[in-house]
């Protein structure tokens, strides 16, 4: 079964329909799927940048403050005890803890093209024909955004509006996006479920190679299983 859409061009006016695949922009909405990939992505982007020093990084503490017994004062071996000012940290952020998540690539893929087709049950993906700036030039993206947010209102809010997927990465394209706080830009191949559902909207460029790159991936999983079964089978067939 295969659903149709509208075109918009760059001036934000129809230009010609696209039929959809459904098994691209027509899946069920899986809500644990989309949250555990998510979950996992961020924390595959987290970065471990604070780091405390223990007792035994801390520079000093190697004599001891004072004898052992006969001062009236508690018992100390160090200076750089976590109890003393200046002392190490205990139990402390560390820069070497790794909070990196596998996702399997069947999961990941799914999570995409669900996500994709709940942006487009709520009217939330532009397609537009052609999208290739011939220069750098912010204005000419600007008037794009503000083209199409005549028909798809809240395009063009201040924050997070909208996630442009282009065919391959055009590096003037890209610049000119750069400089558009609420709009993101990347290729459709690094396409995930973490920029789509950051932005309200998501426009792609040149539907029909989107959908040929999207087919590529279903086609990727697809033989992606096939040698699993397979290793499966002779499992089976050796134990016998």
């Amino acid at each position: 079964m295969h659903m149709e859409t509208k075109i918009y061009n760059m001036e934000g006016k129809e230009a010609g329909k696209v039929t959809l695949p459904e098994n691209i922009f027509g899946l069920p909405w899986n809500a644990d799927l989309v949250h555990q990939v998510v979950i996992s992505m961020q924390a595959n982007a987290r970065h471990s940048t604070a780091h405390t020093k223990t007792r035994g990084e801390v520079r000093g503490g190697g004599k001891k403050p004072w004898q052992q017994k006969g001062t009236g004062r508690a018992r100390h071996g160090s200076s750089r005890s976590p109890i003393w000012k200046g002392g190490g940290v205990t139990h402390g952020p560390r820069s070497d803890k790794n909070y990196e998540v596998k996702i399997n690539r069947a999961m990941r893929q799914k999570a995409l093209l669900v996500t994709l087709s709940r942006k487009y049950k709520d009217g939330e993906v532009i397609f537009v024909d052609s999208l290739e700036m011939k220069a750098p030039k912010t204005a000419a993206a600007k008037a794009m955004m503000l083209a199409l947010g005549k028909s798809f209102s809240g395009l063009n809010k201040a924050k997070n509006a909208a996630y442009v997927a282009l065919p391959s990465r055009n590096a003037h394209t890209l610049k000119s996006f750069a400089n558009m706080g609420h709009v993101q830009a990347g290729s459709l191949a690094d396409l995930n479920p973490v920029s789509m559902l950051e932005a309200k909207y998501l426009v792609i460029a040149d539907p029909k190679a989107a959908i040929e790159t999207l087919s590529k991936k279903l086609s990727t999983k697809a033989a992606g299983g096939a040698p699993a079964k397979a290793t499966a089978t002779k499992k089976a067939a050796a134990k016998k």
